[in-house]
């Protein structure tokens, strides 16, 4: 699959499924910005698809910051010219009982997870709809589709997610533009290994025993890779998946059929 000629922000671009995806699209051809709040990070990522001879730039943003939004969409038209292809990657994840989850817990899990996907998609959807032409992918989760215990924040955040997918696909479905959400499981990135640590700080296991828990969640008794994940994007991003719109991409190994 070829992205020559296309531009691409993703946010959340310095490590784990959003550095993938990054370099996922520079190899299909794209030209990528790559965004995040810690810019040593993304600094990292842009030098190496650089240094490959792919085109990148490493933009620093908050998702979370109407403002810092702005002058990331602003950075980014100038070094791409069109932005095509936007991947809302930038998350966070937490896990507690309700009753010991804080407001501050709740509200910043929404505002990373589904005010910075909507901040980031309104500052950006306007130029693909105005060239009728364009591509929104939301990182959520399987979260998204399902509960489970102690995540009761994070899974109202990713159900936010794919509501606004859900909802944004149908306004610009007339134009040129799709808009669908990646719903991965458990992915190896720092993100699930961080995870792992608060599990086996609240509740004695070891690491192991932490990790042979989750596992069995998945039919196929492993983590996906970001790689998979990326894959996922590249493949929606192309004009092969032009009728998918609006769709949920469920990605857990079999675990959840619905």
């Amino acid at each position: 699959m070829s992205l020559e000629a296309r531009g691409a922000v993703v946010t959340g671009g310095g490590r784990g499924i959003g550095a993938a995806v990054a370099r996922s699209l520079a190899e299909a051809g794209a030209s990528v910005v790559v965004c995040a709040r810690t810019e040593r990070e993304i600094e990292v990522i842009a030098d190496e698809l650089s240094s490959a001879g792919k085109r990148a730039w490493a933009v620093p943003c908050d998702v979370t910051d109407p403002k810092s939004v702005r002058a990331m969409a602003e950075a980014a038209l100038k070094r791409l010219e069109s932005v095509d292809i936007l991947v809302n990657s930038a998350g966070m994840a937490f896990s507690a009982p309700v009753h010991k989850m804080t407001l501050q817990d709740w509200n910043r899990l929404l505002a990373v997870n589904a005010t910075g996907t909507f901040l980031c998609t309104q500052a950006l959807l306007p130029g693909m709809v105005e060239r009728k032409w364009g591509r929104v992918i939301n990182i959520a989760s399987v979260a998204a589709k399902s509960g489970a215990k102690y995540i009761s924040g994070y899974a109202a955040s990713k159900h936010a997610v794919l509501g606004f997918t859900r909802s944004v696909a149908e306004e610009v479905a007339a134009s040129g533009i799709t808009v669908n959400a990646v719903c991965p499981g458990y992915v190896d990135t720092e993100m699930t290994r961080e995870s792992l640590e608060r599990i086996v700080a609240s509740t004695g296991l070891s690491y192991e025993e932490a990790l042979a828990a989750i596992l069995d969640t998945t039919p196929q008794k492993r983590l996906i890779t970001p790689e998979e994940v990326a894959a996922a994007v590249v493949w929606l991003c192309g004009d092969s998946a032009g009728g998918v719109n609006g769709q949920p991409i469920v990605m857990d190994g079999g675990g959840l059929r619905a």
